[in-house]
């Protein structure tokens, strides 16, 4: 069977133009011949991309090689041959220089019309594909992937896409505005008369650590939080905290981009932790600030498995310790702090006069110590959990601490040998996360307005 591959590409000015795509010989008679293969569509798209490209391309040099003011034809200096790097292979293209009207005096005498059409030489769908993948998998599988299913050029390679994918991050950082110390700027009676809002919003924020390349550094910390809306899709956030200068106004974009508005309630859980903490200070006048209820458990496991270690040897005093754990969890899972400080102040008294021979003991000693002062630090950040709890609210940030491991320990961690500076962890947060919530498309709508959503096409019937 012979199957002939044709286009017709008709000019701004009415001219038709036909091309001889491809030419494929294909039998009818084994499962492996019906259709295109995978090397026959790549051939394929190839031929078409170098085609259309260049009846595009030289239309757009055409438009331009008129002056705007006295419709002059402006003359030909010259010419050379680019590289444009697409989706559908690497196109060469005949890039003219022309010379500017004399009716326009500047400083340059020529210019290149391609320069302002192709400033990059990447088509924005190659770098949103390479963002998007290299944001979820390492940046050889990310090659090995586009390579296999896309007429990718051979000069792609690991470095190439890390570099791409830097210049995406780099040009969002450069669009976010300065950091500010408060957010809020309406007073309560401008609040008063806001429409109402959508519902209340709950923000997790945590942190997890990164393998670092710095000497005398084996990791640094990185923040990671989740905003859930009541009736908007959840979105991410990522941060070197150590490197990051606008934490604040990164975590006050995503509140607006998900139609945040000063009269809408935001719940803040987060660990305690002072360096947390700060990231959404001052950042919504109707907002609380929860420690979650993972965070309070997770200390007091420690110290149970410490207490189970010292039945072996003390069984009497550790069934009252365990006693005192059950007692201190219930007093705080019912926002009792007063009774709750006070089992904890007790439970430290009684391990610091404890004789045992237990090897533990210390370890256990301090947990509670640093328990005690924890609960006393974050006091003001304990609601009662089993009230929230009945009426259907979040008690703790276990979502979040998912999102730790979906955002950071899926590229970053597991599985990965990779060592990262605190820049490049940062720019990959960046991107990481708009791939993973949704919004890495809609960025680059918002770059390249001719691209489409997801899922949209533009094809003529």
């Amino acid at each position: 069977m012979d199957i002939q591959v044709k286009i017709a590409i008709t000019a701004p000015d009415g001219e038709i133009h036909e091309f001889n795509i491809a030419a494929f010989e294909k039998g009818h008679v084994d499962a492996a011949e019906i259709g295109l293969t995978i090397e026959e569509s790549k051939e394929l798209l190839v031929k078409l991309q170098r085609e259309i490209v260049a009846a595009q391309t030289a239309a757009f040099c055409a438009a331009r090689s008129t002056c705007p003011s006295c419709a002059a034809r402006l003359r030909r200096k010259g010419s050379k041959r680019i590289q444009y790097r697409t989706v559908f292979g690497d196109i060469t293209i005949n890039s003219p220089r022309l010379n500017h009207c004399g009716c326009q005096p500047g400083s340059a005498q020529t210019f290149s019309p391609l320069t302002e059409l192709l400033p990059d030489h990447v088509a924005p769908e190659m770098l949103w594909l390479e963002t998007k993948w290299a944001s979820l998998v390492s940046y050889g599988i990310t090659v090995d992937l586009l390579k296999d299913v896309l007429p990718i050029g051979k000069r792609l390679n690991a470095e190439t896409v890390r570099r791409h994918l830097g210049r995406v991050a780099s040009r969002m950082e450069a669009e976010l505005a300065d950091e500010r110390y408060s957010f809020i700027e309406t007073c309560a009676f401008d609040r008063e008369h806001l429409p109402n809002p959508e519902g209340p919003i709950t923000v997790g924020i945590d942190g997890g650590y990164v393998r670092s390349r710095e000497k005398g550094q084996s990791h640094f910390e990185v923040m990671v939080g989740k905003s859930i809306p009541t009736d908007q899709p959840d979105r991410y956030l990522g941060l070197v905290q150590s490197h990051d200068e606008k934490p604040k106004r990164r975590l006050h974009e995503v509140l607006k981009e998900q139609g945040w508005q000063e009269n809408q309630q935001v719940t803040f859980m987060t660990d305690g932790g002072e360096t947390v903490i700060n990231i959404a200070r001052n950042m919504a006048p109707a907002c609380e600030h929860l420690l979650d209820w993972f965070h309070v458990t997770m200390r007091i496991t420690v110290m149970g498995q410490y207490v189970k270690g010292l039945a072996h040897l003390n069984s009497n005093e550790a069934g009252e310790m365990a006693s005192a754990l059950r007692q201190i969890k219930g007093y705080l899972w019912n926002g009792n702090l007063h009774d709750g400080q006070a089992a904890i102040d007790d439970l430290v008294m009684d391990l610091d006069e404890i004789e045992t021979e237990y090897a533990s003991i210390k370890a256990l000693r301090k947990a509670a110590a640093e328990f005690q002062t924890y609960i006393a630090n974050t006091a003001w950040m304990i609601p009662n959990y089993a009230e929230r709890r009945r009426y259907g609210e979040r008690v703790s940030t276990g979502f979040v601490e998912s999102t730790v491991n979906t955002v950071v320990g899926k590229r970053f961690c597991k599985r990965q040998q990779m060592r990262w500076s605190k820049t490049g962890a940062h720019l990959m947060l960046q991107t990481r996360t708009r791939t993973l919530d949704g919004t890495l498309r809609t960025k680059f709508l918002q770059w390249y307005p001719g691209m489409k959503p997801d899922g949209e096409a533009k094809m003529a019937a």
